[in-house]
């Protein structure tokens, strides 16, 4: 399969601080892959560094088998990049930003003209197409972001936390956007602090700690790597002491709220255990769900965040 991103080597340091260390990965082209690590890992670094905006101490990035700096330029002509503090203008209106943008990678007055209205009707704004930013929600301006980094339709798209502090609704159109560009072959390279969402969205994915790759793979590959063990999450309505649960299939319980978890090597026989509890003692199960090892688990193992 062909390549869209790769990194090789990568090193970059900041004065006494190895911000990114020998790091090397491949991202097939259309792939959905998510790039996870807790905050200073290198993700930023990272991914300046692949998309040109700074130069590496040591190592190559290409885009689409382009050698980022050797010809950035063309390079650069073959992504997208919707960093997480946006590069729009507020003064200026919707359809200017566009223009402004497909100006940037060359496109003719002709080739803007049929993309800008297509953009505006894929980001659900053709109505307010000649409205400056500055009356934007901070969802509309996103999705006007996202639009100039895709006026000249990109083969590559770098999105550094996209959703941040948007709501609901419109977290959910920017989630369906990126969507739709994955279904139409776009390789998406996704920065995000939620496991959540990257559990949901990506193919594949990379998590940096410390400057270093720890692990790169499938999330549900990801998440059964540590800990085959189960759980079962439950709330009971009745007064007990955790240790009257207690039985051999049990490794640990844990409570949050009005909910117990409790991890087991056993569900069967636990969830069995749990039931006759309850009967014994007219307890009410109030829920009772099964759960397994999640992305977030293997997150916190891998970064080294353990009790």
């Amino acid at each position: 399969m062909a390549t869209a991103v790769e990194a090789e080597g990568l090193s970059k340091r900041f004065a006494e601080v190895v911000a990114v260390d020998e790091v090397s990965f491949q991202v097939p082209r259309g792939q959905f892959f998510g790039f996870l690590g807790p905050n200073g890992a290198g993700k930023t670094t990272t991914i300046r560094m692949l998309t040109g905006l700074i130069t590496p101490d040591s190592g190559r990035t290409f885009i689409e088998g382009v050698d980022s700096q050797k010809d950035p330029i063309h390079a650069k002509m073959k992504m997208g990049v919707i960093p997480e503090f946006g590069n729009i203008y507020v003064d200026l209106t919707a359809e200017e930003n566009l223009h402004l943008a497909g100006k940037f990678y060359g496109m003719s007055k002709k080739e803007r003209e049929k993309r800008v209205p297509e953009i505006l009707k894929m980001m659900n704004l053709e109505r307010r197409g000649n409205h400056p930013l500055r009356t934007f929600s901070k969802g509309m301006k996103q999705r006007i972001n996202i639009g100039c980094a895709i006026i000249h339709d990109p083969p590559v798209l770098f999105l550094d936390e996209p959703t941040s502090g948007l709501d609901v609704q419109s977290k959910r159109l920017v989630v369906r956007l990126i969507q739709k560009m994955k279904e139409r072959g776009t390789t998406i390279f996704l920065t995000t602090h939620n496991i959540q969402e990257a559990n949901e969205l990506c193919e594949r994915v990379g998590i940096i700690n410390q400057g270093k790759l720890v692990a790169i793979d499938k999330p549900e590959k990801l998440r059964n790597t540590f800990d085959k063990t189960q759980s079962i999450e439950t709330s009971i309505e009745g007064e007990f002491d955790l240790e009257m649960l207690e039985n051999h299939h049990i490794n640990k319980i844990q409570r949050s709220g009005d909910k117990l978890k409790i991890f087991t090597d056993d569900v069967d026989a636990t969830v069995k255990n749990l039931i006759r509890f309850a009967d014994d003692r007219s307890f009410n199960i109030i829920s009772l769900r099964t759960c397994g090892p999640s992305l977030e688990e293997a997150f916190v193992r891998l970064t080294g965040d353990v009790e």
